[in-house]
């Protein structure tokens, strides 16, 4: 399941982001990756020991979590900060799925859910599209800046080579409460027609129905 989101970020916030990227360090983005995706990674990353990371953090995540499409989709339990990713000319992350487990020693999490959230606009770069391999095909990803878009961590995905300009996302990660995506997507439509009957048709019958069922499948499916 592939669910976009609009209006994380707003342009004032942009702009601010953006001026904060524009005086953090960067490092090669192998650091940061696993045995497998060492082999396919070419990008830069603000340092984990930046100082600006803190305020890029309580802005982006700040927002994200708090937006009613990501709790529903990811049903998070864990949320990992993210990454700050820079993709120049010439850079690109090969096929792969993201590591099953991430985080330090004291704080490891499973990853059951990746967002990348865009930062910049698609046409101050060439390039860069986020492709994601789906069971209806793969699917190309290149959204406004500010929107995000939420997908299995599971799924086969790569960056495609930028060929001009500079791609500026992050990207985070989620334990979910649903591990299985089957499960985690099932649930998310039920939502969706739940909400819309709840607003509509508060009193109806089959409301309550559609209620009930969603919340007894959470609560069998559900890990915390």
């Amino acid at each position: 399941m592939l669910v976009t989101i609009p209006d994380v970020l707003d342009q004032q916030r942009l702009d601010y982001i953006r001026s904060v990227l524009d005086n953090a360090p960067f490092v090669d983005g192998k650091l940061s990756a696993g045995m497998a995706a060492k082999r396919v990674k070419q990008n830069e990353e603000v340092a984990a020991d930046a100082q600006q990371l803190e305020q890029l953090n309580n802005l982006l995540m700040g927002n994200l979590v708090k937006h009613p499409l990501y709790q529903a989709a990811a049903l998070p339990a864990k949320i990992a900060a993210p990454y700050y990713a820079r993709y120049q000319p010439g850079m690109a992350y090969g096929d792969h799925v993201d590591d099953a487990i991430m985080g330090p020693a004291q704080g490891r999490y499973r990853s059951d859910v990746s967002v990348t959230v865009f930062l910049n606009a698609p046409g101050e770069y060439d390039g860069g599209e986020l492709v994601i391999r789906t069971s209806f095909g793969s699917q190309s990803i290149k959204l406004p800046a500010g929107q995000a878009v939420v997908y299995p961590s599971s799924s086969l995905h790569h960056v495609a080579e930028v060929t001009r300009g500079a791609r500026l996302v992050a990207v985070s990660w989620a334990q979910s409460m649903i591990r299985d995506p089957a499960q985690r997507e099932l649930l998310y439509g039920l939502n969706q027609a739940r909400e819309s009957l709840l607003q509509q048709r508060p009193d109806e019958e089959e409301t309550k129905q559609v209620d009930i069922a969603y919340s007894n499948l959470f609560r069998m499916w559900a890990e915390i």
